[in-house]
């Protein structure tokens, strides 16, 4: 079997688990939770924006809620929240953005699930921090630990070395493109500025995430709004495009249901992609908090999904339409 012919393999079963499998996996999962919360993300959602305020406080030589807040940021925040998005709109069409925007309501459900449960089945750690996760819920609260052992290793691979190797390649192909920088220049760069922040520990990575993250989030809000503001006309119809791509009232030669479904799937597709609900990551930064109860820690887990979702993607999709 040749190079080829492995990445089409590989590229088949990526497609079907990403298309349709963990797909349909993570929308249930998200409906269950919402409703076993009794719709948490609608009850609370004053809690969610109230909980950032005095969250940098109280970590006792640990990690600080909003530090555990911004970490999880930077997972969900990033390049996907760009060029992903510009990929939902060309495959879904402007419709692939209300899905997202559904997606994200109950993606706040889940992300307050697996944050809290993160807090609840946490361990201590001999410098004073806290480690937790699916790994530890998954062996500590079900009673599973060969289970959650091989959650760890998978999500070691997957995090450690897969998402990153996408990270690092969008960055250093947008250098290549926008300044003519090499790639392994560009390579030299993003390992420039990444070392001293991972060899520093936990701690060095939540001081920089916990100015760096908002930051970066702010700041492209700001520059979006600006440009929306400027063209007035075009925003409202950019909404406008949204609204009937997702219901199929503009799809021109694609057809009613071809056009709802492109739209449906690639929505969803991003915006579980974006907003890491599920996956594990945000999760685990969660459980390295250090709060007075778990569900504190849920709550601004939680808030992290709109400002990716709802805040920043929907920037990004407007400024492109």
């Amino acid at each position: 079997m040749n190079l080829t012919s492995i990445e089409n393999l590989l590229n088949s079963v990526d497609d079907f688990f990403y298309t349709y499998l963990l797909t349909a996996l993570l929308i249930l999962a998200g409906i269950y939770l919402t409703a076993r919360s009794r719709l948490v993300q609608l009850r609370h959602f004053g809690t969610m924006v109230n909980s950032l305020s005095g969250s940098r406080s109280g970590a006792q030589g640990g990690i600080s809620s909003f530090q555990a807040f911004a970490v999880g940021l930077a997972c969900r925040v990033g390049t996907g929240n760009i060029v992903g998005v510009a990929l939902a709109l060309i495959l879904g069409g402007p419709g692939a953005v209300l899905w997202m925007w559904l997606v994200a309501i109950l993606g706040t459900a889940t992300a307050f699930s697996e944050a809290t449960l993160a807090q609840l089945f946490k361990v201590r750690r001999p410098d004073g921090t806290f480690r937790g996760g699916p790994a530890y819920y998954i062996s500590r609260g079900l009673g599973l630990p060969i289970l959650g052992g091989v959650f760890a290793v998978v999500f070691l691979i997957a995090n450690g070395l897969v998402m990153p190797m996408v990270q690092a390649n969008a960055i250093t192909a947008s250098l290549q493109g926008a300044g003519g920088l090499s790639p392994s220049l560009g390579a030299v760069l993003v390992v420039a500025l990444t070392a001293p922040v991972l060899l520093g520990g936990l701690r060095a990575m939540a001081r920089v995430a916990e100015y760096l993250a908002p930051f970066m989030a702010l700041a492209y809000l700001v520059l979006v709004l600006a440009i929306l503001l400027t063209h007035p006309v075009q925003a409202l119809e950019a909404v406008r495009s949204i609204i009937e791509g997702a219901f199929g009232l503009r799809q021109g030669l694609g057809g009613l249901a071809g056009g709802v479904t492109a739209a449906l799937l690639n929505g969803v597709r991003r915006g579980l992609f974006s907003n890491e609900a599920g996956l594990g990551g945000a999760a685990c930064a969660a459980g390295s908090a250090t709060v007075s109860h778990p569900v504190q820690q849920g709550f601004i887990q939680a808030f992290g999904v709109v400002v990716d979702t709802l805040f920043v993607c929907t920037a990004t999709a407007l400024a492109i339409l």
